[in-house]
């Protein structure tokens, strides 16, 4: 099976609908990036028509045989954050669950540390919930460092879950 990860900048044919639908699947799964169920698609389709247009994130998205299953965000510091503005933040990463097994996650992960380093990126971070055992297993091999812990992260049925904080310097690992 083919994969491909691009950067989107618009969305063409079925890329938004195919991207909401890998999104409900990630959320029902507990792989949501925050929301514990699917939201509205109205309300999913204008957060991602929003992601395009702030000029301090990037969509990469990941492909299965040309149908878009995964996807992460690059978040540039704002302007107004001049002291962090050598880092940036890998966020709401995911992959839908049939899409899982065919290194979509590595590769996407991978797309955004490439498109970090030639902003002039030094420094990325990341956060995931500590239930994430695959995500937390790929981002270690990739060289991240595990810097501490939220043991009150996120509520998930009634029970706290802890979060993990990770952050890997480009400049170390370059590739």
């Amino acid at each position: 099976m083919s994969i491909a990860v691009e950067l989107l900048t618009e969305f063409r044919g079925s890329d938004l609908y195919d991207l909401c639908d890998a999104t409900e699947a990630a959320v029902i799964e507990g792989g949501g990036f925050g929301w514990l169920r699917p939201p509205p698609r109205p309300m999913l389709e204008a957060f991602y028509r929003g992601v395009l247009v702030v000029p301090e994130r990037s969509l990469f998205v990941g492909r299965l045989e040309g149908v878009v299953c995964a996807a992460a965000q690059l978040h540039r510091t704002p302007p107004n954050n001049e002291a962090q503005a050598f880092q940036a933040q890998l966020a709401h990463s995911f992959v839908a669950p049939w899409a899982r097994g065919h290194g979509l996650a590595r590769a996407v992960t991978v797309a955004v540390e490439k498109r970090a380093r030639e902003e002039g990126i030094k420094v990325l971070r990341l956060d995931v919930r500590e239930t994430l055992a695959a995500a937390i297993k790929l981002y270690e091999s990739l060289g991240y460092v595990h810097w501490g812990t939220n043991p009150k992260y996120a509520l998930i049925d009634g029970a706290m879950v802890a979060g993990r904080y990770y952050y890997k310097d480009l400049k170390q690992h370059g590739q």
